[in-house]
């Protein structure tokens, strides 16, 4: 008998046949003998719905009054989902995250999990109960409702098997693994049979969707053995672990992540004096806004210029605050740019390879691509290009790298 924790996405549990679907696939699992902890997402599309109708009252909601609102989304998953395996004859019960005491620190909308009291929870899997928790929310000191930000189920998932020190965690989703990149955008991806913890949260926090970023650092910093998986069809998916003798030899590159979801802002024309980053980054950081690819240069005036990337969902409030900067500094512009997308080539075995990110610029000049950006790791190498020409990028590169399907050993 082991201890399983899964966690189920949106779409997993999108409908009442779905979520009977999933029920019948725990319930076959607990009669092997497993514990199990099952994570839930909200029905597919009812988060949108809530924010949506807070949208329609305030244009600006009370963080806090939006964490009440959206966690409800997960509690009528956690009550639909306990009642569909009661049906079944399999005893269950379900958890809020405040019941599951998931404990969280105070950021609203983007809260972090500090501890996790197993005890209540530890007392029904003894009783032989599966436990239906609710992702993506906790509680804070002082009784608030949290939520864990979007794709917070995934990290409520990895958190639990960290604290009950599980065998396994599996992400059941839409998608049967993980792919060399999407295989809606390049028909030939091909799924990987395994990946390490550096190489999956390279490719999450480049922009890869299937796992969310903080579920595979958690995962990474408690060695939980992690497995994406169909909630639609069988297989053995992608285990994501740690890298041993058997990735040592991995290929160059593993794959290919992409990200929409940037915008890019430049301020040009200001002095370059020693704490000139910190004057114009400082105030974007205590605004809760987080910075990804960095570039400054300095021009033959003595003068330099900035540009980072942020999310384009707080492109708005970055500008107004490095508006308020250059003002301040006598910037000569401050512009913004949402079309623009970053690609990433992603592999261990760049640590021993000479000669990629030469390959990548030339496979990027032949397709007329233009470089705006680049930032590298010890195993990643990000550009920033025109959002017109992702698709193009994404497909020369993965053809330039031999990741098809059918490629065998990459090169």
């Amino acid at each position: 008998m082991g201890l399983i924790v899964q966690k189920y996405g949106g779409t997993s549990v999108g409908s009442i046949e779905r979520i009977e679907a999933v029920a019948a696939r725990v319930a076959a699992r607990r009669a092997r003998g497993d514990q199990l902890i099952i994570v839930v997402s909200a029905m597919s599309g009812e988060t949108n719905r809530l924010i949506a109708l807070a949208g329609s009252i305030s244009g600006d909601p009370s963080p806090r009054e939006l964490d009440v609102l959206v966690s409800t989304g997960e509690q009528v998953t956690i009550a639909l989902l306990v009642m569909a395996l009661q049906k079944l004859g399999c005893e269950a019960r379900s958890y809020t995250g405040a019941q599951a005491r998931i404990l969280t620190d105070s950021n609203h909308c983007k809260a972090r999990i500090q501890d996790i009291d197993t005890r209540a929870m530890q007392g029904d899997l003894d009783q032989g109960r599966v436990l239906v928790v609710a992702g993506f929310q906790g509680v804070d000191d002082i009784g608030n409702i949290t939520t864990l930000g979007r794709g917070g189920s995934d990290t409520t998932a990895v958190a639990l098997a960290a604290a009950f020190q599980a065998d396994e965690c599996q992400i059941f989703t839409d998608v049967d693994g993980v792919y060399t990149t999407d295989p809606r955008m390049v028909p030939t991806a091909r799924r990987l049979d395994r990946i390490t913890f550096e190489e999956m949260l390279e490719m999450a926090s480049q922009g890869s969707k299937v796992l969310q970023i903080r579920s595979v650092e958690f995962a990474g910093k408690y060695q939980v053995p992690l497995r994406v998986l169909s909630s639609f069809e069988d297989g053995p998916g992608t285990l994501i672990t740690l890298e041993d003798e058997t990735t040592m030899e991995k290929p160059v590159v593993s794959g290919i992540a992409f990200n929409r979801d940037e915008a890019k802002l430049t301020i040009l024309g200001i002095p370059d004096t020693p704490g000139v980053a910190y004057r114009i980054l400082g105030p974007i950081s205590d605004a809760n806004i987080e910075v990804d690819v960095i570039v400054q240069n300095v021009a033959e005036d003595g003068s330099t210029s900035l540009t980072f990337t942020v999310h384009h969902n707080d492109m708005k409030k970055a500008h107004k605050i490095l508006q308020s900067v250059g003002e301040e500094l006598k910037a000569r512009s401050v512009t913004a740019d949402s079309n623009i997308a970053k690609v990433s080539l992603v592999g261990v075995g760049m640590r021993s390879h000479a000669g990629v990110a030469a390959q990548m610029f030339r496979t990027l000049a032949e397709n007329d691509i233009n470089i705006q950006m680049i930032a590298t790791s010890e195993i990643k190498i990000a550009v920033i290009i025109e959002e017109k020409h992702l698709e193009s990028a994404v497909s020369a590169l993965h053809s330039s790298f031999g990741l098809e399907e059918g490629s065998g050993t990459l090169s």
